[in-house]
């Protein structure tokens, strides 16, 4: 049968060196599908400072091609985790989304635009040391003030497990 080359979507390219994994043809479908094809391309997939309100104001979305994009997203995640929690702060308003969320969205995909080909690679090496790396922002959620906390473990310097989530009660504290 030879070497793997796709497996659940995922492509997978193998070197001695090293192995790649990415979902970039995935990626480009996505970009074509949602018609982003005419918008340049950005450097982050989400702005650092943007307050994301569900209170807006503004009129709303179809919440089916919402919902479309934003699981198409998390999809992506499988092997993009640099775009985990600009995803999961969209995916809080699916229910009922505004022009704003949508925006917010469709930057993600102008980020996909500029770096289609992005993806996990792990070397070749029997560094087998397990780390773990936690953060939290206190109270970033300037709506209900909880803290958003992600983790990502490495097996050795290979990316194993990652999330990015809102966490469900206030922090009263850093600690």
């Amino acid at each position: 049968m030879g070497e793997m080359n796709f497996f659940l979507g995922l492509q997978v390219k193998q070197t001695k060196e090293w192995i790649l994994i990415n979902q970039s043809k995935y990626a480009k479908e996505l970009i074509s599908k949602f018609v982003i094809q005419h918008m340049k391309s950005v450097k982050i997939p989400m702005n650092t400072n943007l307050k994301v309100d569900p209170e807006n104001e503004e009129k709303s979305v179809s919440s089916t091609k919402c919902r479309e994009i934003i699981g198409s997203l998390l999809y992506l995640t499988a092997s993009r985790p640099n775009i985990a929690f600009a995803v999961g702060v969209c995916a809080r308003y699916r229910s009922d989304p505004k022009e704003a969320h949508m925006d917010v969205a469709k930057h993600i995909v102008r980020y996909l635009k500029g770096t289609p080909n992005i993806g996990l690679r792990y070397p070749a090496d029997d560094n087998f040391k397990l780390l773990g790396y936690s953060d939290s922002d206190f109270a970033g959620c300037k709506i209900d003030r909880k803290s958003t906390s992600g983790t990502c473990q490495f097996l050795g310097n290979k990316l194993i497990s990652w999330f990015s989530k809102k966490q469900t009660s206030v922090a009263t504290s850093t600690t």
